[in-house]
């Protein structure tokens, strides 16, 4: 496809300090600018002062100049204005005021890690030693974002802007209510979900295995237990292993690993999801406060009294 990766977001709080300081703790690389680096794809978050907590930007990586314009052609068709400038095309979603940046930028080129080694009934692919997750003593550091979870007062809306307009590529829905929308060969790189006001819900960064999901939350966890939203378990939209954790301003924030990956869109199809299966395949079943963030009421009324 033509789009190949989520570039970066930037999020706005109230506490950009604070904030900041939860996400070194969290393993990003903090740098000059309210900017944050994964180990593997550099600056890939930005936290800025806003009057309540949202999504600022996304920025997705595109492959050519002519990307630029076919998705401005796009844009222009359903009536949705954008601006190329150079090598990039800027455009906004109207519902959530999310400022989306597409840019000619390199493809992210991970280097492969070696598999973790796990036995099994009547295979012992790791002998005479004990298992690496749990020798590992260093800080669990992201690989790179994986996504990022908008909900929007208009489902409709901001779908199209970002499917049929920039380009995203479907592959789940959760019923009336979600759309796993994706820019690379990841599963989804943008969640699409339907709420009262226009948030961030989750941003998502890649770890090694289950066992740095495991040891990245438990670390986060050890002396801010209040910090625990939701975990372990495994998704079914994605299949990836997850742990949610929430920041200072609200937000919350994933480490995961296994996520599907598309190669072939003709070999994938799309399901649309119901009950349970749009939230989780295992674990422990999700918190009423992670459908609906215990903020939300409060970022309405932030939003409605703004508006006036």
């Amino acid at each position: 496809m033509a789009l190949h990766r989520l570039t970066s977001i930037t999020m706005g709080v109230p506490n950009p300090a604070e904030t900041a300081a939860y996400y070194t703790e969290f393993g990003l690389e903090p740098g000059e600018e309210g900017w944050f680096a994964s180990r593997d794809a550099g600056r890939q978050l930005r936290i800025v002062h806003a009057a309540h907590r949202r999504l600022i930007e996304v920025r997705i990586g595109a492959d050519t100049r002519d990307d630029l314009a076919a998705a401005a052609s796009r844009l222009h068709r359903l009536g949705m204005a954008s601006d190329t400038s150079g090598s990039t095309l800027t455009a906004y979603d109207k519902p959530t005021g999310v400022r989306a940046v597409l840019e000619v930028t390199p493809r992210l080129l991970q280097e492969p890690i070696a598999a973790t080694l796990y036995n099994g009934p009547g295979r012992a692919d790791r002998t005479d030693q004990r298992a690496p997750g749990v020798l590992r003593t260093d800080r669990v550091r992201p690989r790179k974002l994986g996504h990022a979870v908008l909900g929007t007062t208009d489902f409709d809306a901001t779908t199209v802007f970002f499917r049929d307009g920039l380009g995203f590529k479907a592959s789940d829905y959760i019923k009336g209510h979600g759309a796993f929308l994706r820019c690379s060969t990841d599963h989804h790189n943008i969640l699409v979900l339907a709420a009262p006001v226009a948030f961030l819900h989750h941003s998502s960064w890649q770890v090694d295995d289950i066992d740095e999901v495991g040891r990245g939350a438990a670390a986060m966890l050890e002396d801010h237990p209040d910090r625990h939203v939701w975990g372990l378990g495994r998704h079914h939209a994605g299949s990836n292993f997850f742990w949610y954790l929430k920041d200072p301003a609200g937000n919350f924030s994933e480490y995961y690993s296994d996520m599907d990956c598309v190669i072939n869109d003709q070999l994938w199809t799309p399901e649309v999801l119901e009950g349970a299966k749009g939230l989780f395949n295992w674990g422990p079943p999700p918190p009423p406060s992670f459908l609906a963030p215990e903020d939300l009421a409060a970022l309405m009324t932030g939003t409605h009294s703004e508006t006036r």
